[in-house]
């Protein structure tokens, strides 16, 4: 839309853009700044009546035997056996933590924490092995019924990703997820996966974290595929991702749901970012930004009343579209029928959040590459605030997750809200402290949104039952309740401290004050 506009209009378009965002975005810190300040001294403890608490996992990441029983190689698979150099530690998930084998043994620690659901996903890969209809894989659902059975049996509800990231390899070499046709594809996979499993699953996630999946896998090589199309690959993703998205749940709604009764959603993930100085008006204006390039990229399109991506994330990337010499923008807004289509298409918001990061002024950013959905944004980063964990991008901001429930409150017409991922990463100590912490600081904040802010907080998954294999940072970085020896054949598991911490949690509904959970070093 800016192309043949000429400097001075580009300049002043840009200058009341600016300024626009600016009153916006100045209203909205100085409401959540307000509403910090106007909480209660209560330190609140009990939750809810009602709120719900589960782990997660996902396929590939725990379940191993990565080509037996029918299984295709997948999108990680490839990866890690092609370029291994591209996994810090140099492992893979050809055996993980060997559930394939051992799901009786994590559902036992499932009983054994009392958790109320277990998110986990499916292996495409597994199911249909071409990635198609043309081949389902009795196996594939064998096993999926097997586990399915036995969280029934222990009365455990299961809350189902579809796609977490292992897209099978057949399909990537189509294209991937940069290829209009896995819309169909999805939608076929969907349907497959409704028809056998819906009768015991009433909870559908359709994608985990599509900004993973599309800036990190399509427009950087963070992820598998590791394409690193850097500001076009990404933005094909998000147009063919949110499309699927939304056949996915359009087909459920009008075939299964009748019959099923079930409920479907969409787990996005989000760095918060704030202004590292809230009064610094720019900076509240590029923080804005910044959050609906990360979050409302995938929110906008499902949860506003309006629709569509993000009008500055349009108009931002058109204007360096057009600065780059292209005739047409590298991300171009859905049209009408799409807009409506993918409009309203999630029964409540899932949020995956772990971190925080900070907005220090306008420019390009050190790691921005030309052109990038980084450089899209026209930001400088940091991740220089809060406490360390064993995972570089993740800082200790409780606070930050506050500010973001109470900004998708507002942004998004109060949805009610699941979070699907919440965790902390240290080298695998079962004196873990630090995840306790980490648990109890950003679990207080949720309490806090909840009754000082209304914010509709309905139900917690804790990012995870067990160490796994944690993508490109293989085993080097622990996220689980329980450790896994991967030197040992058998993929042992032992529970840490933080799982006795979960367990008391669950079982009173309340923060344990318990002083065996508080650090010994913190105690003195």
């Amino acid at each position: 839309m800016l192309v043949g506009a000429d400097h001075e209009a580009v300049r002043r378009r840009r200058s009341t853009a600016l300024h626009g965002n600016m009153a916006i975005t100045t209203w909205i810190w100085t409401t959540i700044g307000l509403l910090a300040l106007c909480h209660s001294s209560v330190a609140y403890t009990k939750f809810p009546e009602g709120f719900t608490f589960g782990v997660a996992t996902a396929a590939h990441q725990i379940e191993g035997a990565w080509n037996v029983s029918g299984k295709s190689e997948n999108v990680w698979d490839r990866l890690s056996h092609s370029r291994p150099e591209m996994i810090i530690d140099g492992t893979n998930g050809d055996v993980a933590c060997e559930s394939y084998y051992r799901y009786q043994e994590d559902v036992e620690e499932l009983e054994y924490l009392g958790v109320d659901f277990y998110r986990f996903s499916l292996s495409w890969a597994r199911i249909l092995p071409t990635g198609r209809i043309d081949q389902i894989n009795p196996d594939g659902i064998r096993y999926y019924n097997d586990l399915l059975n036995a969280l029934a049996e222990k009365n455990i509800e299961p809350l189902v990703t579809l796609f977490h990231w292992d897209l099978p390899q057949t399909l990537q070499d189509l294209g991937g997820w940069a290829n209009p046709k896995m819309i169909d594809y999805f939608r076929d996979y969907s349907d497959v996966c409704f028809r056998e499993f819906g009768d015991r699953i009433k909870s559908w996630i359709t994608f985990n974290e599509p900004y993973e999946i599309c800036e990190d896998a399509y427009g950087d090589d963070k992820k598998a595929p590791a394409i690193d199309s850097h500001g076009v690959g990404n933005y094909l993703c998000s147009d063919n991702l949110l499309k699927s998205h939304a056949e996915s749940y359009h087909l459920y709604n009008e075939k299964y749901r009748p019959t099923q009764n079930g409920r479907i959603m969409i787990s996005i993930n989000s760095i918060w970012y704030e202004p590292s100085d809230p009064s610094n008006e720019e900076q509240v204006a590029l923080a804005e930004v910044a959050n609906q390039f990360k979050f409302g990229w995938f929110a906008h399109p499902i949860f506003t009343a309006e629709g569509g991506y993000p009008a500055v994330m349009v108009e931002n990337v058109a204007r360096q579209s057009a600065a780059e010499g292209l005739n047409k923008p590298r991300l171009e807004q859905f049209d009408e029928y799409w807009i409506q289509r993918i409009k309203g298409t999630s029964d409540f918001l899932g949020i995956n959040h772990y971190t925080t990061h900070l907005i220090t002024g306008a420019g390009l950013d050190p790691l921005a590459k030309s052109p990038s959905w980084l450089k899209d944004i026209g930001a400088v980063t940091t991740m220089e605030v809060g406490g360390d964990s064993a995972s570089e991008w993740l800082r200790v901001v409780p606070t930050g997750f506050a500010n973001l429930l109470r900004w998708c409150k507002s942004s998004y017409n109060d949805p009610p809200i699941y979070i699907t991922e919440n965790g902390f990463s240290d080298r695998g100590t079962l004196l873990d402290y630090g995840r306790i912490s980490y648990f109890d600081a950003y679990l207080s904040e949720i309490l806090n949104v909840i009754y000082d802010d209304g914010v509709k907080v309905l139900g917690y998954t804790a990012w995870t039952l067990m160490d796994n294999f944690e993508w490109r940072a293989g085993f080097s970085e622990r996220f689980g309740f329980y450790h896994v020896n991967i030197t040992d054949p058998a993929r042992p598991r032992t529970a840490k401290l933080s799982a006795e911490y979960y367990k008391q949690l669950i079982a009173n509904r309340e923060l344990p004050q318990d002083a065996r959970f508080k650090d010994p070093a913190v105690r003195k």
